[in-house]
Protein backbone atom coordinates (compact mmCIF):
# COMPACT_ATOMS: atom_id res chain seq x y z
CA UNK A 1 0.00 0.00 0.00
CA UNK A 2 1.66 3.20 -1.13
CA UNK A 3 1.21 5.88 1.07
CA UNK A 4 -1.75 7.85 0.17
CA UNK A 5 -3.89 4.72 0.35
CA UNK A 6 -2.16 4.37 3.28
CA UNK A 7 -3.48 7.79 4.84
CA UNK A 8 -7.35 7.44 3.02
CA UNK A 9 -7.41 4.18 5.42
CA UNK A 10 -6.16 6.13 8.28
CA UNK A 11 -8.90 8.91 8.08
CA UNK A 12 -11.64 6.80 7.13
CA UNK A 13 -10.97 4.62 10.36
CA UNK A 14 -10.72 7.88 12.61
CA UNK A 15 -13.48 9.50 11.37
CA UNK A 16 -15.60 6.80 11.31
CA UNK A 17 -14.69 5.88 14.58
CA UNK A 18 -14.19 2.63 13.90
CA UNK A 19 -11.58 1.28 16.97
CA UNK A 20 -10.74 -1.78 15.05
CA UNK A 21 -10.10 -0.62 12.02
CA UNK A 22 -7.85 1.67 13.79
CA UNK A 23 -6.02 -1.08 15.27
CA UNK A 24 -5.61 -2.90 12.45
CA UNK A 25 -3.18 -0.25 11.46
CA UNK A 26 -0.81 -0.38 14.03
CA UNK A 27 1.98 -3.83 14.93
CA UNK A 28 1.73 -5.32 18.54
CA UNK A 29 4.86 -3.77 19.39
CA UNK A 30 3.57 -0.14 18.86
CA UNK A 31 5.43 2.37 20.33
CA UNK A 32 3.16 5.59 20.15
CA UNK A 33 3.88 9.18 21.70
CA UNK A 34 1.91 11.99 22.21
CA UNK A 35 1.39 15.06 24.86
CA UNK A 36 -2.00 13.79 25.67
CA UNK A 37 -1.23 10.02 26.40
CA UNK A 38 0.63 12.22 29.47
CA UNK A 39 -2.16 14.47 30.13
CA UNK A 40 -4.24 11.40 30.03
CA UNK A 41 -2.72 9.80 32.65
CA UNK A 42 -1.78 6.78 30.87
CA UNK A 43 2.27 7.59 31.08
CA UNK A 44 4.06 10.37 32.74
CA UNK A 45 6.98 10.50 29.69
CA UNK A 46 4.01 10.57 26.98
CA UNK A 47 4.97 7.74 25.46
CA UNK A 48 2.61 4.21 25.39
CA UNK A 49 4.56 0.72 24.19
CA UNK A 50 2.20 -2.50 23.01
CA UNK A 51 -1.15 -2.78 20.75
CA UNK A 52 -2.96 -3.64 24.54
CA UNK A 53 -1.73 0.10 26.08
CA UNK A 54 -2.70 1.95 22.54
CA UNK A 55 -6.21 0.60 22.47
CA UNK A 56 -7.13 1.91 26.31
CA UNK A 57 -5.48 5.38 25.32
CA UNK A 58 -7.78 5.27 21.83
CA UNK A 59 -10.81 4.46 23.42
CA UNK A 60 -10.62 6.78 25.57
CA UNK A 61 -9.54 9.60 23.75
CA UNK A 62 -12.90 8.51 21.59
CA UNK A 63 -14.91 8.80 24.45
CA UNK A 64 -13.82 11.92 25.34
CA UNK A 65 -13.95 13.38 21.93
CA UNK A 66 -17.26 12.40 20.08
CA UNK A 67 -16.62 14.98 17.55
CA UNK A 68 -13.26 14.12 16.80
CA UNK A 69 -12.00 14.27 13.09
CA UNK A 70 -8.97 14.57 11.30
CA UNK A 71 -9.28 16.91 7.86
CA UNK A 72 -6.44 15.64 5.57
CA UNK A 73 -3.32 19.10 5.05
CA UNK A 74 -0.95 16.92 3.86
CA UNK A 75 0.92 13.71 3.47
CA UNK A 76 4.93 13.89 3.56
CA UNK A 77 7.05 11.18 2.88
CA UNK A 78 9.64 10.10 4.12
CA UNK A 79 12.60 6.90 4.09
CA UNK A 80 10.74 4.83 6.37
CA UNK A 81 7.55 5.78 6.85
CA UNK A 82 5.29 9.28 6.28
CA UNK A 83 4.26 11.80 8.15
CA UNK A 84 0.48 13.12 7.92
CA UNK A 85 -0.17 16.76 8.55
CA UNK A 86 -4.14 17.34 9.28
CA UNK A 87 -6.72 19.82 11.76
CA UNK A 88 -8.29 18.01 14.33
CA UNK A 89 -12.07 18.87 15.43
CA UNK A 90 -10.57 21.84 18.06
CA UNK A 91 -8.83 22.99 14.55
CA UNK A 92 -5.14 22.41 15.97
CA UNK A 93 -2.94 21.48 13.33
CA UNK A 94 -1.43 18.24 13.93
CA UNK A 95 1.64 16.22 12.56
CA UNK A 96 1.89 12.51 13.01
CA UNK A 97 4.92 10.87 11.61
CA UNK A 98 4.89 6.80 11.10
CA UNK A 99 7.62 4.65 10.79
CA UNK A 100 6.14 1.42 9.22
CA UNK A 101 7.02 -2.25 9.16
CA UNK A 102 8.10 -4.17 5.69
CA UNK A 103 4.09 -5.08 6.39
CA UNK A 104 2.87 -1.71 5.70
CA UNK A 105 1.81 -1.44 9.81
CA UNK A 106 2.84 1.36 11.80
CA UNK A 107 5.85 0.53 14.39
CA UNK A 108 6.27 3.73 16.00
CA UNK A 109 4.35 7.20 15.87
CA UNK A 110 5.02 10.27 16.96
CA UNK A 111 2.04 12.80 17.27
CA UNK A 112 2.95 16.53 17.06
CA UNK A 113 0.46 19.21 18.21
CA UNK A 114 1.30 23.37 16.81
CA UNK A 115 0.68 25.68 19.88
CA UNK A 116 -0.16 28.96 18.92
Amino acid sequence: MNDIDFAKKYYAAWNGRDLDAIMALYADDIEFSSPYIAALGFAPDGVIVGKGMLRAYFERALDRAPALTFTPEAVLVGARGHALLYRNHRGERVAEVHELDSSGLIVRADATYETV
